[in-house]
């Protein structure tokens, strides 16, 4: 989940060399630097649940998927044979206080935050304690790199991995030529570029594009359709229904249009009639199963969404997948294992994965074999590389009937070398 304000900590040349620098003092990289076991024997996971307000809803399936994951790794004999703890969250405090509290309980890995804007407030009390730091959601871009000694991951892909996809969409949608209008800010830019470069890449012709303010689309929209390109990507968040509308009036509505995440609704009666009849749409994740919906609702029967659900799962079993490899709880020892258990490396072609293994059972299992497994998770693979970011992302396609409203139609993967 992306929200402007991004981490503004130092930045210095070692960045460009590990992917991560010092965080508040913290050097190195934990990612990639050997740890000797510290750990107390018990592994204790903390959560931040940052969201309030209308988001607030988020915090309730993240705690079921939390709970849920600490459930079957104990029922698998938990960590070296003793309980895993899930710690008490404090969604009353802001992002700092939580990451302080759960410090204060020992906490040896935590789980959060869901807004990308309050990842550098968990980091900077977390990387000091040396405790990883895992958001099941934090999506912004330039959150790649960000200064944590090694120690911030996250099962959520980046904005910009969506790229390759809505350019792979607009050219099986029969589309020769693309023009990009998108929302200013640092969400719509940066995606802006990564769509252009996958367009190109896969012989698309790229027409100009135009950005736009919220409320101001109708010039944009305007100077794109003179191009008339075969299919428009709208890249927004707030301001999308107004861009939607600007680039009807200019004529381009329909199957024309593929849209980002952050555009993503249910428009309904918000726009006219059949003016996103055929549209598609992407959103970052695959459905859950119904069968791993079905052992949430047995956790929470109240659960009425479960958005970031499988991310949170899938991180709170890497971390115990990490103790496991480590044989040892601490935080430190956590970080340095959480990219081979992923499936991961820190080295673009170093080998190929071990074959994956889709439960901590399973998984634990293989371990007892050799030191290389590869989990893959309710979210789909993983595969940590060096910045912590997953490298392959799944996203599910929706695409829009005559009433403006989505329906699931189909699923999607992009990814990068380790």
């Amino acid at each position: 989940m992306h929200r402007p304000a991004l981490c503004t900590a130092l930045a210095v040349s070692l960045a460009a060399v590990l992917g991560t620098t010092a965080c508040s003092g913290t050097g190195g990289n934990a990612r990639v630097e050997s740890a000797e076991a510290s750990g107390d024997g018990v592994l204790r996971v903390g959560l931040v649940l940052d969201n309030t307000g209308d988001n607030a809803f988020l915090n309730q399936p993240q705690l079921a998927a939390a709970k849920l994951a600490v459930q079957d790794i104990n029922a698998a004999g938990g960590h070296k044979g003793r309980p895993v703890e899930l710690l008490p969250a404090h969604p009353d405090q802001d992002t700092a206080g939580q990451a302080k509290s759960l410090l204060a309980a020992k906490a040896d890995v935590v789980i959060g935050p869901t807004d990308s804007s309050h990842a550098e407030a968990a980091v900077d009390v977390l990387s000091r304690a040396h405790i990883p730091l895992i958001s099941p959601a934090n999506t912004a871009a330039g959150l790649t790199g960000m200064a944590s000694g090694g120690y911030y991951f996250r099962t959520a892909a980046a904005d910009v991995a969506q790229g390759p996809v809505l350019a792979k969409l607009a050219k099986d949608g029969g589309a020769a030529s693309i023009s990009v209008l998108y929302q200013a800010g640092s969400y719509g830019k940066d995606l802006q570029a990564a769509v252009t470069e996958a367009a190109k890449q896969s012989g698309l012709t790229v027409l100009p594009g135009a950005g736009f303010t919220t409320g101001d689309a109708a010039t944009a929209a305007g100077s794109i359709a003179k191009t008339k390109p075969d299919a428009v990507v709208l890249i927004a968040r707030e301001g999308a229904q107004g861009a939607l509308s600007a680039l009807n009036g200019a004529g381009l509505g329909g199957s024309r249009i593929i849209m980002s995440d952050g555009a993503f609704a249910r428009y309904g009666s918000g726009l006219g009639p059949k003016v996103l009849d055929g549209a598609r749409a992407v959103v970052p994740g695959q459905l859950p199963s119904a069968a791993f919906q079905a052992k949430l609702l047995a956790v929470d029967p109240t659960l009425k969404d479960v958005s970031y659900a499988a991310e949170t799962y899938d991180a709170v079993t890497l971390a115990a997948l990490a103790a496991a490899r480590a044989q040892d709880d601490a935080g430190r020892s956590i970080a340095a294992n959480l990219i081979p258990v992923s499936g991961g490396t820190a080295a673009p072609g170093a080998g190929t994965a071990a074959a994956p293994c889709v439960t901590y059972k399973a998984c634990l299992g293989g371990l007892a074999a050799g030191p290389e497994i590869n989990y893959d998770g309710e979210s789909g693979p993983i595969a940590f590389d060096a910045n912590g970011d997953i490298t392959m992302a799944s996203f599910s396609v929706f695409t829009y009937g005559p009433d403006n409203i989505p329906a699931p139609s189909g699923r999607e993967t992009a990814g990068h070398p380790g």
